[in-house]
């Protein structure tokens, strides 16, 4: 991934395009709903947010994969730090520090040179830096000489580090890949597919509620539709990874189907427990870092390892 390889890469000039005509195309329909009097400015507030987030991410990705590592890194520090703050982990500054420190390092190993393989992408330290982080957390009340409510603060620090961090960054991981940008787009362009499709379907055709007490509004009808749409998309957007086979297409839409929702889900209970709508604010009509990237959690590493296991392109 360079500045080069991204104006001479077909996948990364075409995303360009449809990205670019949908955003358009939308401005365009909610300007003529509010010409005949229609109340989408809850719309509009989504939609500018859109307006802000697409340029910054395909911008990230034009940059390079440096850059492209660095922002998905930093996506993880931010999702953390409002994890951290939204359940008062924030205010033990030690473990909440060595979350971060940790999630600094798995962007180092994943933009690293391999010392063995000499390629991008210290995979085998990727891997294990789970066990040196995790074992550090639990170390803490010792060393702190601490044992009363150590327990909960402990949990919710490996829960950080290794939901919003360790999982998520798999993505820096798919930035070393000969086929980075169909990877990396057709996940962000699907997985928002996958979250509008369930949106959609629900408010069509939802009349089942699929976990009431998780997420009241999700519906039975929302999710089967959103995995219908998800398994559609690998096919319709085919160049994006020419190299699979029908079987890596049905597993694709799977994973963003199914993973997608359950990523989405799992902060929505997170939410609900702690008591809070959003996890943030810092992106006016979609709420906070956490409430945007949810649903790639569960994505990011089951692709990676997929197409790990399956195609060795990763």
């Amino acid at each position: 991934m360079s500045i080069d390889a991204a104006l001479n890469s077909e996948v990364f000039l075409t995303y360009l395009m449809i990205v670019g005509g949908l955003l358009a195309t939308v401005g365009v329909l909610l300007t003529i709903m509010s010409l005949v009097g229609k109340n989408v400015s809850s719309i509009w507030a989504t939609y500018r947010g859109w307006l802000v987030m697409v340029p910054i991410v395909m911008g990230t990705l034009f940059l390079g994969r440096s850059a492209t590592i660095f922002g998905i890194t930093l996506l993880a520090f931010l999702g953390f730090r409002e994890f951290a703050r939204a359940t008062g982990l924030y205010a033990d500054w030690l473990l909440s520090g060595t979350v971060y420190v940790g999630i600094a390092l798995l962007g180092f190993f994943a933009h690293t040179v391999d010392p063995r393989l000499e390629a991008p992408g210290w995979y085998g330290m990727f891997m294990a830096l789970p066990v040196y982080v995790i074992g550090a957390v639990l170390l803490m009340p010792i060393l702190r000489n601490r044992s009363r409510g150590q327990l909960q603060q402990v949990a919710l620090a490996i829960v950080g580090f290794v939901y919003f961090g360790w999982m998520f960054s798999h993505l820096g991981l798919l930035a070393n890949t000969p086929y980075a940008y169909g990877y990396l787009l057709y996940l962000l362009f699907a997985v928002e597919i996958n979250d509008i499709a369930a949106f959609t379907f629900g408010n069509l055709f939802g009349k089942h509620k699929l976990r009431e007490n998780v997420s009241p509004n999700k519906t039975v009808e929302g999710a089967l539709g959103a995995v219908v749409v998800s398994m559609l998309m690998p096919w319709l957007l085919w160049f994006s990874f020419p190299h699979f086979d029908p079987l890596l297409l049905v597993l694709t839409g799977l994973i963003v189907g199914v993973g997608g929702q359950l990523g989405d889900l799992v902060i929505s209970y997170i939410k609900r427990d702690i008591g809070i709508k959003d996890m943030g604010s810092i992106i006016r009509g979609h709420g906070g870092i956490l409430d945007r990237v949810d649903s790639m959690i569960f994505v990011a590493p089951i692709f990676f390892h997929m197409v790990r296991w399956f195609d060795g392109a990763a």
